[in-house]
């Protein structure tokens, strides 16, 4: 199985990127094209999944771009790390829950390589780390599965502005917060991507 890897290092406007992953599902179903992993940035913008509620906007003035992901309300922006994919779940097995374990335990493995530890949770989705009992979300998922096969991604926060949160309920969870990896701990991050593609295309093949 040929993983395309594809590395942006100007921002990416968010309908261009989705456009180009619902191109390559296509592509990809109709065995014409590998699947691909592509890392990228994007400027401020929120996005809303397919079951979010307009309660979970705090903030009415911002604009926001609805979406055929799954989750709620999130922020993308400067300072954050994004992952997407289009992956075949035909040629591995068709269980989508055991892919987004696969990105958990991505996201995981690779902060721990920082000396960050991080944890799932099955009520919350994304990732987490916890500080003295003070639980907040590093790492949001989001996941949409047409014809077996898997697309969108996930977001790791690295020294994004945490106050752009504050127009929203993320990812509809009212009593946790947001974090970055700053904030838990000020090192050198710039091969973060490139430790991910590693550990994620590894896993895949698990």
């Amino acid at each position: 199985m040929t993983i395309d890897i594809k590395k942006s290092k100007k921002p990416v406007k968010y309908e261009y990127a989705i456009n180009f992953m619902e191109n390559r599902l296509m592509d990809i179903n109709n065995g014409i094209s590998n699947e691909l992993v592509w890392v990228l940035k994007h400027n401020e913008i929120y996005t809303a999944g397919t079951s979010y509620k307009k309660n979970e906007i705090l903030n009415k003035s911002i604009k926001i771009v609805k979406t055929n992901r799954g989750g709620k309300i999130t922020y993308h922006g400067p300072g954050q790390l994004i992952c997407y994919f289009v992956i075949d779940l035909k040629k591995r097995s068709k269980d989508i829950r055991k892919f987004i374990s696969t990105i958990e335990k991505t996201i995981i493995q690779t902060l721990n390589s920082y000396h960050i530890k991080t944890f799932a949770d099955k009520k919350n989705i994304g990732i987490w780390h916890s500080n003295k009992s003070n639980i907040k979300k590093v790492a949001a998922i989001g996941v949409r599965v047409r014809k077996w096969i898997a697309y969108h991604g996930f977001a790791i926060n690295i020294s994004n502005n945490l106050n752009k949160y504050n127009a929203i309920i993320p990812c509809g969870i009212k009593n946790l917060g947001v974090t970055n990896l700053n904030q838990i701990k000020k090192q050198n991050y710039s091969d973060l991507d490139d430790k991910l593609i590693q550990n994620f295309i590894f896993n895949l093949q698990i």
